[in-house]
C-alpha cells in the first residue's frame, strides 16, 4: 500500500468541486494504471490511496473510510464485482466504479445488480474517468442531501433558521459560553426545560464552529421507535447485503445533536459510549468499523444525575457527556427578553402565513412579562403564531392600547420587581449573586428592595 501525495488545496476545475473533499481508494493490480489515477485524482481530491490487490485493499478498509472506490475487475485471486460482492457482506460504505477492458453485457448486467456506481471501458482517458467520478461524488452527496433534507423537515425545520436571541445577562452568560467552546472538539450537554431553546444553542454552537459548512444533524431520541433508533443512528447492513448509512455517517464531517438523550434505550447508549470512545461506528449487521470526524452535542431535560440513580442512564456514558453543561435559562429568568422574541416570532408567522401582524402594544408586552410562560420560548412562539392565525391575542393577553403616562410605569415596575424577586429567590437571597446574574451593582438591588420595603 502507498500513499499518494496530498495537497492543502485540491485543484479546482470544471470537474466540480465535489471532488475537493472526496477520498478516493484505487485498486488495481497493474503498477501503470495505478499510478495513472492517483497522478490525475490527487490534485483534485482530498485522500487518494492505492492497494496493489483485492486482499491489501481490504485491510486498508478495515482502517479508514472512503467515499469512492475505482477497482479494476479483473484482478489475481477473484474479479472486483466478486469482491464488491464480498465486502458488501462486512459493510462496504463507498460507491465504486468498475473498470475493465473486457466489457461484455453480462458484467454490465451483473455491476448493476451489484450496485456499482459507474462502469468504464479500457482505454480512457483522463476526462473519462474524472467525469464518472463527478457523476459518481455528485450522487452520493445528493442522496446525502435529500435525506438530511427529509430528517429535517420530519423534525422542527424552522430551527434550522432560528437565532439565539436576547439580551438578558442569563441569556448572554450563554452566549459567551457558547463563542469559547466554538473552536473545540469538546462534547457538550445542553440542559434545561422545555422549550428553552437547546437545540438553537446547538445549531449557534455549529454556526460559530470550523465545521459550519458541514452538516449539522439534530436527532430527536424521543421522537424514534426504540427498536428503530439503532439503525436510524448506525445504520444497516440488512440480510440482502443491502447497507443503509446511518446519520452518524451523514453527519460525518460535521455536528450531531442527540436531544432528549435520556430516552435512548440502554442498549443503544452502550453502543453510542463505544462511538465516542473510539471515534468509530460499526452499522448494525456489519463486521466492520467505520472511522468518524463528528462534533458530537447533547441536550436533555430529565435530571440525568437522577436517571443514573435510578438505572435508566448509564453512569459512564453520563460521565462521557457531561464535559461541560450549558444550563439553558427559563423563559420568565429572561423576561426583559420577551418584547423582542415575540416582535421577531410575529415578523415571521406575518410573513410566512401571509396575515396582517397584531399590534404588541405596551399592556401585551406588560402581561407577556407578567406570565410565567412553564412551556417556555416554545410557548410564546405558539402563542404568537395562534394569535396570529386567529387575528386576536388571547383574552388574558390582549390590550387595549390605552395604556399610557404613569400607570405604564407603575406596571412596568411591577414586572422589574417580580423578575428581580425571582431571581432572588433561586439565589437563596443572596443579593450579591442576583446583582451578578442581572448584570447590575449590588447598591441597585439593595435600593430596589427598600423601595419596595423589603
Amino acid at each position: 500500500m502507498a500513499l499518494a501525495p496530498m495537497r492543502d488545496a485540491p485543484l479546482r476545475d470544471e470537474y466540480g468541486e465535489s471532488l475537493g473533499n472526496a477520498s478516493i481508494l484505487v485498486i488495481d493490480d497493474e503498477p501503470g494504471m495505478r499510478n495513472f489515477l492517483c497522478k490525475i485524482l490527487s490534485p483534485r481530491c482530498k485522500r487518494v490511496e492505492q492497494a496493489a490487490s483485492a486482499a491489501a485493499a481490504s485491510r486498508i478498509l478495515d482502517q479508514s473510510h472512503f467515499d469512492l472506490v475505482i477497482l479494476d475487475n479483473i484482478m489475481p485471486g477473484k474479479t472486483g464485482l466478486e469482491w464488491v460482492r464480498e465486502q458488501q457482506k462486512v459493510g462496504l460504505f463507498a460507491d465504486a466504479i468498475l473498470i475493465t477492458a473486457y466489457a461484455d453485457l453480462e458484467t454490465a448486467i451483473q455491476a448493476l445488480r451489484t450496485g456499482v456506481a459507474d462502469f468504464v471501458l479500457k482505454p480512457f482517458r483522463a476526462n473519462q474517468i474524472l467525469n464518472a467520478v463527478a457523476r459518481a461524488l455528485d450522487r452520493k452527496y445528493l442522496r446525502r442531501e435529500n435525506y438530511l433534507l427529509k430528517h429535517e423537515l420530519a423534525a422542527e425545520g424552522n430551527l434550522a433558521r432560528a437565532r439565539l436571541l436576547g439580551k438578558s445577562a442569563a441569556i448572554s452568560q450563554a452566549r459567551e459560553m457558547l463563542n469559547r467552546l466554538a473552536p473545540m472538539p469538546t462534547p457538550v450537554l445542553f440542559t434545561g426545560a422545555s422549550g428553552t431553546g437547546k437545540e438553537i444553542a446547538a445549531r449557534t454552537l455549529h454556526s460559530l464552529s470550523d465545521r459550519v459548512e458541514q452538516p449539522f444533524v439534530a436527532v430527536n431520541c424521543a421522537a424514534i421507535a426504540a427498536e428503530r433508533i439503532a439503525h436510524e443512528l448506525f445504520g444497516l447492513v440488512d440480510d440482502n447485503d443491502k447497507r443503509k448509512d446511518g446519520l452518524l455517517l451523514h453527519a460525518d464531517g460535521g455536528t450531531l445533536f442527540l436531544d432528549e438523550v435520556a430516552q435512548m434505550p440502554e442498549q443503544v447508549q452502550s453502543a453510542l459510549l463505544r462511538v465516542l470512545e473510539d471515534k468509530r461506528v460499526r452499522p448494525v449487521g456489519a463486521e466492520r468499523d467505520i472511522p468518524l470526524n463528528l462534533r458530537f452535542l447533547f441536550a436533555t431535560n430529565t435530571d440525568l444525575q437522577q436517571a443514573v440513580a435510578e438505572g435508566r442512564f448509564r453512569a459512564d456514558l453520563y460521565h462521557r457527556i457531561n464535559v461541560v453543561q450549558i444550563e439553558m435559562p427559563s423563559l420568565r429568568d429572561r423576561s426583559e427578553d420577551i418584547a423582542d422574541l415575540a416582535a421577531l416570532f410575529m415578523e415571521q408567522f406575518s410573513v410566512s402565513l401571509g396575515l396582517p401582524a397584531l399590534e404588541l402594544d405596551e399592556e401585551t408586552l406588560l402581561k407577556f412579562a407578567r406570565y410565567d410562560w412553564p412551556g417556555n420560548v416554545r410557548e410564546l412562539r405558539n402563542t404568537i403564531e395562534r394569535s396570529v392565525i386567529l387575528g386576536e391575542f388571547p383574552e388574558e393577553f390582549s390590550g387595549s392600547g390605552q395604556i399610557t403616562g404613569s400607570d405604564a410605569v407603575d406596571n412596568l415596575d411591577l414586572v422589574v420587581q417580580r423578575h428581580i424577586m425571582h431571581v432572588l429567590d433561586d439565589c437563596g437571597g443572596n443579593r450579591a449573586e442576583a446583582a451578578r446574574r442581572l448584570g447590575v451593582s449590588r447598591k441597585t438591588i439593595d435600593r430596589k428592595c427598600a423601595s419596595w420595603g423589603f
